[in-house]
């Protein structure tokens, strides 16, 4: 043992805890957050868990740590809920687990102890994630590059790793973390609870912020910044773009009111259409966007479009001109995928798109353009809703349209 039973597990953890906000006053709104525990069943906690909210410490592997440690391991437990992991990254976590774990872990641990790690006041546990690779990057490049440099197992499903194996030699760590992530558990927070865990992290981060820089305390090293700027799911943007745009009106009912007619005083009817009007997609082919970016936006749109019925999807290539034109029916979304064809390549100048469209008679009820931003000649005129999704260029900023910023890792 490396500390003497004078305490318990639970007053270490305390301790700990209380360390970490004097040292950090941002934080403490943090670590209010949620419940933390020991648990002294050891099979069921080995060493900690989050779920993004609530944390669970293994009363052995607390024992097992020197004071250091037990701090790191509590800011790697709240940098999880800081950062939302377990719901921003719940999409990586159903490809493969093991991998998503890793990722979060590579990210935060460098942020830790550059935080706090030059006067030893932390200290990385053994198996921790830990990397130089790694630095500067999100969770989905590390994770993208976790699979590329993994070999698959020896059913063919899915990486080694995640069956126990080591990782290849390739600059990949061998570590694979010293917690664990309830994923599930995260998982069976209803909508409400997400939304309250969001606000209450928000919170507590801006007034961490205002703390900080009335004080003058803390480390310094923490991106309070960063964590303030709104962060949106550019598939969420997706799909809330176009159920709001891509609505029918075939017939009427007065089963489902109208809402704005309500908020007047009348009771109208609502549109209702089993099927809505024509939906659009075009996709920039200069060289700065690869296919897999391509290929995760067109997944996402005929996804949607399964869901929402129209009566067309076009998907639209284009450089300096369109390059390839294809028009899909409701009944053939299950062949997107399999059957397009992008070509072209070189110059972007996004104004050839609309101009084609208005040459070919094309009236979608709402696009969504996939594009560098980097664009030659503007961003165009444009008769329907729209929304554009920038890819690694903060500074584009359309002057018509909707548009998301989206990091190529994100995809």
């Amino acid at each position: 043992m490396l500390m003497s039973k004078q305490l318990t597990e639970e007053q270490r953890l305390s301790k700990a805890v209380v360390a970490i906000m004097g040292r950090e006053p941002a934080l403490a709104g943090v670590l209010m957050i949620g419940t933390r525990v020991i648990e002294h069943d050891n099979a069921k906690v080995p060493t900690a868990c989050t779920n993004g909210r609530d944390e669970w410490y293994g009363s052995e592997f607390v024992a097992g740590l020197n004071d250091p440690k037990l701090r790191l391991l509590v800011l790697h437990e709240n940098y999880h809920k800081l950062y939302r992991h377990l719901t921003t990254w719940a999409h990586l976590s159903k490809i493969d687990q093991q991998l998503a774990n890793m990722a979060m872990d590579y990210v935060i641990n460098i942020k830790i102890m550059d935080a706090y790690g030059a006067a030893g006041w932390v200290e990385m546990i053994e198996g921790g994630c830990y990397d130089e690779k790694y630095r500067g990057w999100d969770t989905a490049k590390v994770f993208n590059d976790l699979r590329d440099n993994t070999p698959q197992g020896e059913d063919g499903r899915g990486p080694g790793v995640a069956s126990g194996k080591d990782l290849p030699q390739k600059g990949v760590q061998p570590a694979q973390g010293f917690d664990s992530h309830d994923w599930e558990g995260a998982s069976e927070m209803d909508a409400e609870e997400v939304r309250e865990l969001a606000r209450d992290i928000d919170e507590a981060v801006r007034q961490g912020a205002m703390i900080a820089s009335k004080t003058g305390s803390g480390s310094g090293n923490l991106d309070l910044e960063e964590l303030m700027q709104p962060q949106i799911n550019w598939r969420d943007a997706c799909r809330e773009f176009f159920e709001s745009t891509c609505r029918g009106d075939d017939y009427s009912s007065y089963q489902r009111p109208n809402r704005r007619g309500l908020q007047a005083g009348d009771y109208l009817p609502s549109g209702i259409t089993d099927k809505a009007g024509v939906m659009a997609v075009h996709m920039d082919m200069s060289g700065s966007i690869r296919s897999r970016e391509r290929t995760a936006m067109l997944t996402e749109v005929v996804s949607l479009a399964k869901s929402i019925k129209p009566s067309e999807l076009h998907v639209l290539y284009w450089d300096t001109k369109v390059t390839q034109h294809e028009v899909y029916t409701c009944d053939e979304l299950d062949t997107v995928l399999a059957n397009t064809k992008p070509t072209g390549g070189g110059g972007t100048d996004v104004l050839c798109v609309p101009e084609y469209m208005q040459q070919h008679n094309i009236k979608p009820k709402a696009s969504v353009v996939l594009t560098d931003g980097d664009l030659y000649r503007g961003w165009g005129t444009w008769d329907h809703p729209l929304l554009w999704c920038v890819l690694d260029n903060k500074d584009a900023k359309p002057d018509v349209g909707k548009v998301v910023h989206i990091k190529t890792g994100d995809m």
